[in-house]
């Protein structure tokens, strides 16, 4: 979509992008995943999640392939490279940072969420960490000892995966910054 500049491409990065700013309706969303018997389960809740954030991921790919340069095309084809092979060897290897940046914010807004689990898994066994520090909260009582440790043990796998894409956020922030 980002180099081929159709109005086709265009009505379709608009109803992605449409679908980034349109708010969700939970009451028709919890009525479609009933009806397809989807309801309290991970498959329901996985599906849900990529509706919502494959408009944002798509955005973040569009906003990065643009800034490719053409030139690159036109090398690939005048070295006997087909479109497959191009995609592979030349513009694959340079997605790696808007594929971890993609994949980074995802993943926190997916761990984080605390709507999506309380909406639409009934049962206390298939919620998340978030959802299981809510439960250490009463009406006439709090377990902030346990709410600590639950704190604790939701913070690591988010600074993990930081850490570990943290070399790819960079390097994508700097690509373009020297000429040479």
């Amino acid at each position: 979509m980002a180099r081929n500049k159709t109005k086709a491409s265009n009505f379709v990065y608009s109803v992605f992008l449409l679908g980034l700013v349109a708010p969700i309706n939970y009451i028709s969303t919890m009525k479609v995943l009933q009806l397809l018997h989807l309801m309290n389960t991970y498959m329901g809740t996985y599906l849900l999640y990529s509706a919502l954030y494959i408009p944002f991921t798509i955005f973040l790919y569009y906003g990065f392939v643009s800034t490719i340069p053409t030139q690159l095309d036109d090398a690939a084809l005048i070295d006997g490279c087909g479109p497959f092979r191009f995609f592979y060897s030349i513009i694959f290897p340079m997605l790696k940072p808007v594929t971890m940046t993609a994949f980074i914010i995802n993943f926190l807004n997916c761990w984080n969420d605390f709507i999506i689990p309380l909406y639409f898994l009934n049962s206390s066994r298939k919620w998340g960490m978030i959802m299981v520090m809510y439960n250490y909260f009463g009406q006439f009582s709090s377990s902030w000892n346990l709410v600590s440790a639950a704190m604790i043990l939701n913070l690591i796998p988010v600074v993990l995966v930081y850490v570990l894409g943290q070399k790819y956020i960079i390097s994508g922030m700097t690509a373009g910054a020297v000429k040479g």
